[in-house]
């Protein structure tokens, strides 16, 4: 037999630990540890209580990027003291790019839809290092903070081709993305534009899109009519949830993190210090994403018998104490996952049942550290020329004061003052009194002869930026560039 793969393990905090027990005892029972050995590793609560802000030894991360893989039970975020969430961390660091999640109506677990007889059963594809989770932020005056969101071609590119590998390997035939490119005609619009440039490899899947707030009332209206949805980070982590709420709540959500090299499964319920210790937590969410990692492994019989022996002990009515609908007094983590246990090779009798191959096959491979960090590019031969900038000013002026000071100030350079926003509205040059604005404004300068277009670098644009600077605060300054002759840079609101 070949070696066994290595999966690094980190039960978590809270209740992390006594649900990952439970799993490690069905999987010990169905033989996973013949073929897979777990590595512990340290990180979570005790690792920032250390002052280490990321959560993590520098052992686990040399484990995880030595395995290539990570189980994970949920882990808390520290409250103050300048740590971010190590869940967010964990995925931007190793590169896990994907997030999928499976929600589907389990037997005996009662909800809204299983009482109306309404199937759920379909995907989440959530982009998951992008958007607003890169976390930049900056207080720009008095009374406004930025948050910056960034979307890029090559991710985009990822996510949606992850998609639409998946959905072909799952056998679904139907694609939507979900987005807000109406409102967000650039960022959206490039994560809009780049699932159609993919889908064109998979003639074979129908595709669709969705604006992000339809989706979610579509969702609760007809889940059934969804297979799988691809979104960006912040609305596919929101409708993620919103997905759990449909089949019983975030105690039956599984969750993988792909990426090109390391994976991460992980539960995506809280600790819930509140019944840490005491033996009630539900393990299913972490069981099914142990699960996909068994599958993404190459263990597809074994991930079969599991899943079968889970869903004939919820249809038996055997249940954690979250859960509505048991037939018998609440179970707690043990109980539950020896009832696991017990049914292991049997199958759910008024449930679909899910096919069990003949053999298991392991298909994994560790990933070769690279020797530096890997440049991703989409495009690649793109013409651009700078023909003006927007500068951000910190003020308390009215706008047509504001337009009075810039407009004499550029008065000598190759550029005009065009506009100027508040909140990205226009108040000038034209715009209504009734605007309520605050003291940071977006004012744009465009060449004056656009037959010096190519002819200018960004020089004459810094040179414009420190003469304002002598006059006013500037909190941020952004080129205008033209992009193959296409605007790269957005109107404001009434321009």
């Amino acid at each position: 037999m070949a070696d066994k793969v290595q999966v690094a393990l980190a039960p978590g905090d809270g209740i992390g630990p006594e649900i990952m027990q439970a799993c490690m005892a069905v999987f010990e029972a169905a033989g996973v540890n013949e073929r897979i050995e777990f590595l512990e590793v340290e990180m979570g609560q005790r690792v920032f209580a250390t002052g280490n802000t990321r959560g993590m030894s520098d052992e686990a991360i040399e484990t995880i990027e030595r395995c290539g893989l990570l189980y994970k039970g949920p882990m808390g975020t520290p409250i103050g003291g300048g740590g971010k969430s190590i869940n967010v961390t964990l995925r931007k660091t190793f590169g896990a790019f994907a997030n999928l999640r499976h929600f589907q109506s389990l037997p005996g677990v009662e909800t809204v839809y299983s009482r109306a007889g309404v199937p759920v059963d379909f995907y989440v594809v959530r982009e998951n290092i992008e958007d607003t989770y890169g976390g930049i932020e900056h207080r720009l005056t008095n009374d406004v903070i930025e948050c910056k969101r960034l979307i890029t071609a090559p991710g985009c590119d990822q996510v949606h081709r992850f998609a639409f590998k998946t959905a072909a390997a799952l056998g679904l035939d139907h694609v939507h993305c979900g987005h807000k490119a109406n409102i967000m005609k650039m960022t959206d619009g490039l994560f809009l534009q780049r699932f159609h440039k993919v889908a064109e490899d998979f003639p074979q899947i129908q595709i669709s899109d969705v604006i992000i707030d339809a989706l979610c009332m579509n969702l609760v209206l007809r889940p059934q009519e969804y297979q799988m949805v691809v979104l960006p980070n912040l609305q596919g982590d929101i409708v993620s949830d919103l997905a759990a709420g449909l089949v019983g709540g975030l105690g039956f959500a599984p969750s993988a993190n792909i990426g090109d090299q390391i994976s991460i499964f992980e539960a995506v319920h809280g600790t819930a210090p509140d019944i840490a210790g005491k033996g009630l937590a539900n393990p299913t969410s972490l069981l099914l994403s142990g699960l996909m990692l068994l599958r993404h492994v190459g263990m597809h019989k074994t991930a079969a018998v599991i899943e079968n022996a889970l869903l004939a002990t919820l249809e038996d009515g055997i249940h954690t104490a979250d859960v509505a609908g048991g037939k018998r007094e609440p179970a707690g983590t043990t109980a539950f996952a020896n009832g696991i246990i017990e049914r292991l090779g049997r199958s759910p009798r008024g449930f679909d049942a899910k096919p069990v191959p003949e053999s298991d096959a392991i298909s994994f491979t560790p990933p070769n550290r690279p020797s530096v960090n890997l440049l991703m590019q989409t495009f690649t031969q793109v013409v651009s020329h700078v023909v003006g900038c927007d500068l951000y000013i910190d003020t308390t002026l009215t706008p047509l004061e504001l337009a009075e000071k810039l407009e004499r100030i550029c008065e000598s350079t190759p550029f005009k003052l065009t506009m100027i926003s508040n909140r990205g509205t226009q108040v000038w040059p034209s715009g209504s009194v009734y605007t309520e604005i605050v003291d940071y404004y977006r004012v744009r300068f465009e060449l004056r002869d656009k037959h010096q277009i190519g002819q200018l670098g960004q020089g004459p644009t810094i040179s414009l930026l420190s003469k304002v600077a002598e006059k006013f605060g500037i909190t941020d300054f952004q080129p205008l560039k033209l992009f193959d002759g296409q605007p790269g840079y957005s109107l404001a609101q009434g321009q």
